[in-house]
């Protein structure tokens, strides 16, 4: 027990527009301390190290690709170096690993192996929507993405605003980027035209949109968020 390694939860850029002012000093010294990481994405994983400019030498590093697809034997390959006191870093594609991420997986068998998980300091798109919406903080619901299906996905918007009527929890959703303004054609026809919508894209970004308005009036605004990183909440005003 005394001889294992940790398991960091490192936070990322929500923006590509993002810089190393945005990491806060004791992430940036567990980075520059650290070998090893399981990633969401190995590139960007890469990019994102190199621009903290912390003097490391970014080919002797280690890079592990953790994603959905992940199966328990390569888990345990990936963490087997902690229980031989290596400390390991989990980088999400953006924000904290672990929320809608397939960093949870890595976290889960940490737990299962008595392995300590360390969470540091760092932005959360989900978080950031939920806050700046004006909605129920205290209590609301994370649905993930919603179902691909055209069918699947109207019943489940359908099931959000019933929930909300019913118990006042903020409803938070998110969709692939590339299918962003399929989902809010969808949020369109089946929300009613007064149900409060609150849309943050591209948080922290140049284009950064956070903003709460009802269905109605987003209508007439249509924001293009194509292929942007948004995350979606509807609720109703504190």
């Amino acid at each position: 027990m005394a001889n294992r390694g940790s398991v960091f939860l490192i936070p990322s850029y929500l923006s590509e527009q993002n810089d190393a002012s945005f990491i806060a000093p004791m992430v940036q010294d567990v980075i520059k301390n650290t070998s090893l990481f399981l990633v969401e994405n190995v590139r960007t994983a890469r990019r994102f190290i190199s621009s903290l400019k912390l003097g490391i030498d970014i080919p002797s590093l280690q890079f592990e690709l953790l994603d959905k697809k992940t199966s328990p034997q390569e888990l345990s390959r990936m963490i087997k170096p902690v229980l031989e006191g290596k400390n390991i870093g989990i980088i999400s594609e953006a924000g904290l690993p672990g929320l809608a991420d397939p960093g949870s997986l890595a976290v889960a068998y940490a737990h299962r192996n008595d392995i300590q998980v360390i969470p540091l300091p760092g932005a959360s798109a989900i978080q950031t929507a939920l806050i700046s919406s004006g909605f129920n903080g205290q209590q609301f619901t994370f649905h993930g993405y919603l179902p691909i299906q055209k069918n699947d996905r109207a019943k489940a918007i359908k099931s959000l605003e019933t929930d909300l009527q019913r118990t006042g929890y903020t409803q938070v959703f998110m969709e692939t980027p590339f299918r962003n303004m399929h989902l809010l054609d969808d949020l369109f026809q089946h929300l009613g035209n007064n149900t409060l919508l609150h849309i943050a894209s591209d948080v922290f970004g140049a284009n950064e949109l956070v903003k709460t308005k009802t269905i109605g009036q987003w209508k007439s605004l249509k924001p293009n968020l194509h292929k942007i990183p948004t995350v979606f909440c509807i609720g109703q005003m504190s």
